[in-house]
């Protein structure tokens, strides 16, 4: 008899800090961010842009986005999730080698047939460190396990990459409409309300006329990654729209130093 291998799990590092750490509390204020946004008209969206801070300051702009999947709940069975890694530099992409991914509301099965199929792409590499501590990623899973049935979840932190990197790596993956991309990113860091709100506005211009070569680290911490989704939305013709646009003096900080948040939708036309 052939022995199953048993799980490999990566555990959650920032539950109790940057969503709270018991399933009860966090279900309920995950259920509570996504019921505060409208019903809206319109195709379910391919792809997402999302902020990653603490719930406090970004769920809502996060919510605002992730809403517009609720009508895809039993359609989306795969989750393919790309953020900026911000405690560990390694050239490429990196994928994870554990099978799971938890948070306080469970586990979340890894996609590793895809993942293996994205492992034979250039700048594509294995690394736990990469993920082992990284917010940019985790703090979306609640939100996911919230709105969808079942899914599986390709993870992807992102380093010294290329904007072509990530578009190879997201076509590589697009699928059909059983698949989401999911690019997780904050915006400008640390200047005052009024000089956020300018940086802010402009790229939100930017990524709404899907040309993301002015950005940078100072505009979006996620930047490569919303580059290379912007390469492959515009050669696929896909329209975007902004859902919120915000900064952490709007939510739950002071306005002397914030950090900014925008949510956009990338929608195949029909």
């Amino acid at each position: 008899m052939t022995a199953i291998a048993a799980p490999t799990i990566r555990k959650p590092a920032v539950a109790g800090l940057f969503y709270p750490g018991d399933a009860a509390t966090l279900a309920a204020e995950v259920d509570a961010l996504l019921a505060a946004v409208p019903a809206a008209p319109g195709p379910v969206p391919k792809a997402l842009i999302v902020p990653h801070a603490g719930y406090q300051y970004s769920g809502p702009i996060a919510a605002s986005a992730y809403a517009r999947l609720r009508p895809a709940r039993q359609t989306i069975r795969r989750v393919v999730l790309l953020g900026p890694a911000h405690r560990e530099w390694f050239p490429g992409l990196a994928l994870p080698s554990v099978t799971q991914f938890r948070t306080p509301l469970g586990d979340v099965l890894l996609d590793g047939e895809r993942a293996a199929h994205l492992a034979a792409l250039p700048g594509v590499v294995m690394r736990d460190d990469a993920h082992r501590l990284e917010h940019s990623l985790e703090v979306h899973l609640p939100f996911l396990q919230r709105l969808l049935a079942q899914f599986t979840l390709l993870p992807i932190a992102v380093s010294e990459a290329t904007p072509g990197q990530v578009a190879r790596a997201l076509a590589a993956v697009w699928g059909g409409p059983e698949t989401v991309i999911v690019i997780s990113s904050d915006l400008s860091h640390y200047h005052d309300y009024a000089t956020a709100q300018g940086i802010d506005a402009r790229t939100a211009e930017a990524i709404e006329r899907l040309e993301g070569g002015e950005l940078d680290g100072e505009r979006a911490c996620g930047y490569i990654p919303v580059q290379g989704l912007l390469l492959e939305a515009a050669s696929r013709g896909l329209r975007v729209a902004r859902t919120d646009l915000r900064n952490s003096g709007d939510t739950a900080g002071p306005r002397g130093e914030v950090v900014g948040y925008g949510a956009w939708t990338f929608a195949e036309r029909g």
